[in-house]
């Protein structure tokens, strides 16, 4: 798909569900696609995090940090760390918020899976491919980078009841916080951005015998 083309299903889906509440107009500018340009060798070794600077900030970012998420009514407000300050040491992603699976990989972070120091995550190696995606490539769902952090329990049975094609996910429940936006677009990364993320799998043609 070209990126004019990926732009403008964007735009319909900001103008079919009222994203935020913006106008058109501001649909438009938020829907504006870029990819992040590569440092050079001279500039950054592979292993440094992208300098963003403010007016390179992505639409993304822009438009998450102009809303204050704190509450003001909060009495313990000015003692709380605010977050950038704490995400501060961590690489970012092209869109300047934190990349949490390459901290994870470089041990800038380290979850834990219990109280108990003896505790253990139960990872699985196991992507699933979800091909009801329209035009769209296909959704490849990690298993195996999803629970170095969390138990099963925190999505089975919900919101995922454990069986192939229980779950009609459509990418409007995930905006409005369903499904994979209980935690997307509000810790992990932001879904509308980042499409290329979770759509990674090129459709492959039919052949005759699967028509």
């Amino acid at each position: 798909m070209s990126a004019a083309s990926a732009r403008r299903i964007i735009l319909a889906i900001l103008a079919a569900f009222g994203y935020y509440g913006i106008s058109v107009a501001q649909a438009q500018y938020l829907a504006f696609l870029r990819a992040y340009p590569p440092p050079s060798a001279a500039q950054a070794s592979p292993s440094d995090p992208p300098q963003i600077r403010p007016e390179e900030e992505s639409p993304a970012r822009r438009a998450v940090v102009s809303s204050d998420f704190y509450d003001p009514n909060n009495p313990d407000l000015p003692r709380l760390q605010k977050h950038d300050t704490a995400v501060a040491s961590l690489p970012k992603d092209a869109n300047g918020f934190p990349d949490w699976m390459r901290a994870l990989r470089e041990g800038g972070i380290g979850p834990r899976a219990g109280l108990e120091a003896a505790a253990a995550m139960n990872v699985l190696n196991l992507d699933v491919i979800m091909r009801n995606t329209k035009e769209m490539p296909y959704v490849r769902f990690p298993h195996n980078s999803h629970t170095q952090w969390l138990d099963c329990s925190n999505c089975h049975p919900q919101p995922f009841a454990p069986r192939a094609g229980a779950a009609k996910i459509v990418m409007a429940d995930i905006f409005r916080g369903k499904y994979c936006g209980m935690c997307h677009d509000r810790v992990a990364f932001i879904t509308f951005f980042s499409c290329q993320r979770c759509h990674s799998v090129p459709q492959q043609p039919e052949s005759p015998t699967q028509r």
